[in-house]
């Protein structure tokens, strides 16, 4: 989606004095969705969606666009992880939109839509109304109510008739993580980001108009879609152009050559030497707990955090909490203590077996994880075990 920063008061509080103007040449007016390549940036990885609105006429060429926000907005961050994120519509000059694009190296493909005299002029009253300014402020929610099921909804709102969208699908079972694994390719740490905050509610089929909170499978939707009244259909797009278009790119990141698999691998092997060699010398290395153990029990706290208090969708029931969960961090000083002094750890014994039927029921748990989740737990199983085999014959 779309994201861009509030840099300009210009835009956001463009007249609505020209938004008003209305003329007797209706059929001159213009009105197209955008939809725009993936970004670089994490919050622009899945593209966006925006209306056009032309009226030649009226020298009027301006952009609808829901993927407003400020990274400078009180506690961003806190209301982010709530899911209280705070959006807006802005309305923005044709040309600085288009600038903006060829820029960032972007492409954009407009959707001319097959519209009546009255429809438009019905939809551009939706979007005048809706950008008042104690209108155009919205709550976000990434896969219900974002820059892409706005404009939709108000397309919908405006027609007379009914939207007949095609199977896109083509009776394929698709999830929410099934749409985000699509645009993280070639991002594995997003991807793997992703895959560890969404919980097993992402994992459950969606319906075409579901999948479209996506920008991409939005306009895929629109392209077949017709517009049925009474009886009588019209194609929903009369034409589809790219008007701005993207250079491909050779680089290569080097976060994509370590991607969370290879890490996590490396990881585990660094921890299997450690460990053999902890159990030939019958002690602990209690640095290598601390490290680990404090770094899954942080992760843990935000992925709890999630589940529990965050109002977005699909990050609650996340299985990745029996092997990163707050309790790591809550027993580490005692796991520490354990280990330096060279005592039988009833946490490290417990994590043990919670460890072993997690990986050995890992098929079964109703939840898709990245590969990178197993070399984790069993690195953090290899740890634990190793610490009962060192210290077996002792008490805790």
């Amino acid at each position: 989606m779309k994201a861009i920063i509030i840099y300009s008061f210009f835009f956001l509080f463009l007249p609505i004095s020209i938004l008003g103007q209305t003329t007797k040449d209706e059929d001159s007016i213009r009105i197209s969705l955008l939809t725009c390549s993936p970004g670089e940036e994490l919050y622009s990885l899945f593209g966006h969606t925006a209306i056009r609105y032309e009226e030649p006429l009226k020298g009027v060429d301006i952009v609808f666009n829901y993927g407003m926000f400020s990274f400078n907005a009180p506690n961003f961050a806190l209301r982010f992880a709530l899911g209280e994120t705070d959006y807006i519509l802005g309305v923005e000059d044709y040309r600085h939109f288009a600038a903006e694009y060829s820029f960032y190296n972007r492409s954009v493909k407009q959707q001319i839509l097959n519209l009546t005299v009255e429809e438009k002029e019905r939809l551009i009253q939706l979007l005048q109304e809706n950008y008042l300014p104690q209108n155009r402020t919205y709550r976000y929610n990434f896969f219900y109510d974002n820059c892409a099921t706005r404009p939709l909804d108000k397309i919908r709102e405006s027609i007379n008739g009914e939207i007949i969208f095609p199977d896109l699908l083509n009776g394929r079972t698709v999830t929410y993580r099934d749409v985000v694994h699509q645009f993280t390719q070639g991002h594995p740490w997003a991807s793997f980001g992703f895959d560890l905050c969404l919980g097993a509610r992402a994992d459950q089929p969606i319906s075409i108009e579901q999948s479209m909170f996506a920008p991409f499978y939005l306009m895929e939707a629109f392209n077949g879609a017709e517009i049925d009244e009474n009886g009588q259909k019209r194609p929903l797009v009369l034409k589809t152009e790219t008007i701005i278009e993207s250079v491909p790119s050779t680089n290569v990141s080097i976060w994509n050559l370590f991607s969370p698999f290879i890490c996590s691998v490396l990881l585990l092997l660094i921890i299997v030497l450690i460990a053999i060699r902890s159990i030939r010398r019958k002690k602990d290395c209690w640095i290598l707990h601390l490290i680990l153990f404090a770094s899954a029990g942080l992760a843990g706290c935000i992925f709890a955090f999630l589940a529990l208090f965050s109002s977005h969708p699909a990050v609650d029931r996340n299985y990745v909490l029996f092997l990163l969960h707050p309790g790591h961090l809550l027993f580490l000083p005692y796991i520490i203590y354990c280990t330096r002094k060279g005592k039988k750890c009833w946490y490290l014994t417990a994590n043990s077996l919670v460890l072993t039927l997690f990986i050995a029921f890992f098929p079964l748990i109703p939840q898709e994880f990245d590969g990178a989740v197993v070399p984790l737990a069993l690195g953090l199983l290899t740890l634990s075990v190793s610490h009962l085999i060192i210290n077996h014959k002792k008490k805790a």
